[in-house]
């Protein structure tokens, strides 16, 4: 069974090429997963040779992180079997109609004790706004659109890790919360990411500037920041797995242990009856 069409390609490929070629593009948070990609591959005592990024803007990614081969964002990714040794999904995984497809495929195209990194943001981004529209929406035309993308919970992209059959699988996040002037200053933003609207099931007529004007209100009632502005949330979660090696570690067997935690935290242990 085929996974549900949730993203329309053909939008986001636009929306993309269109923030690409803003003369002031919003890549503030690209830039920030960039430092996270440089920081964590630092951390790894390994020096990858043949690295592969999968992301959806190749011209900022070059630039951030050259010598690593890019390819693009596509629901069946162009990598070959075992010719990787590290494969980094870079902020577009969230837009993925099947999310353990992928990294199936990325396992796939990985070589044993290859590395699996992937940024992509998380189910708090931009909850004010999905609150705020929706608010709106049902007061102004009695009904509710999708209007942003429905985004993963932490603690469920950490078990499609395993799903995928990645070893030591973590997944961890952190949350930036931004400023802006309203929310139309937000959206403008939205755009020059390339994150609007993609949804295939999204509204195919303009909506009125009324829903935008009663979000707006509603956003500042309830979701203010200093010197009147309002504010914006969004989590990047980071996932990190590896293909299965021998030289990696395994657990202990249960009872194995040769010292009680009890000893170690100098507690008095409780036995039950």
């Amino acid at each position: 069974m085929s996974a549900p069409i949730l993203t329309d390609r053909t939008a986001l490929d636009l929306h993309r090429a269109r923030a690409a070629r803003t003369a002031q593009p919003a890549f503030f948070l690209l830039e920030e997963a960039a430092d996270e990609i440089k920081e964590r591959l630092d951390s790894v005592n390994r020096r990858f040779t043949d690295p592969v990024l999968l992301s959806g803007f190749p011209d900022f990614w070059a630039d951030a992180l050259p010598g690593i081969a890019h390819s693009p964002d596509r629901p069946l990714l162009a990598l070959r079997p075992g010719a990787h040794d590290a494969v980094i999904h870079a902020m577009t995984l969230h837009w993925a109609d099947d999310p353990v497809g992928q990294m199936v495929q990325a396992f796939r195209a990985l070589r044993p004790d290859g590395l699996f990194l992937a940024l992509m943001f998380g189910g708090q981004t931009l909850h004010e706004l999905r609150a705020c529209l929706a608010e709106a929406e049902a007061e102004v035309s009695g009904g509710l659109s999708p209007r942003i993308l429905p985004m993963a919970e932490i603690r469920d992209l950490g078990a499609l890790l395993q799903r995928a059959g990645f070893a030591l699988p973590v997944a961890d996040s952190f949350t930036r919360k931004v400023a802006y002037r309203d929310i139309f200053h937000l959206m403008a933003d939205l755009r020059a990411m390339g994150e609007t609207n993609a949804l295939a099931a999204r509204l195919r007529r303009p909506t009125s500037r009324a829903l935008f004007l009663r979000a707006g209100q509603i956003y500042r009632q309830n979701f203010p920041a200093e010197g009147g502005r309002i504010e914006a949330t969004f989590e990047v979660i980071c996932l990190t797995g590896w293909t299965p090696h021998e030289s990696q570690q395994k657990p202990l067997r249960p009872g194995s242990a040769s010292a009680r935690l009890a000893d170690a935290l100098n507690a008095t242990e409780q036995r039950l009856p």
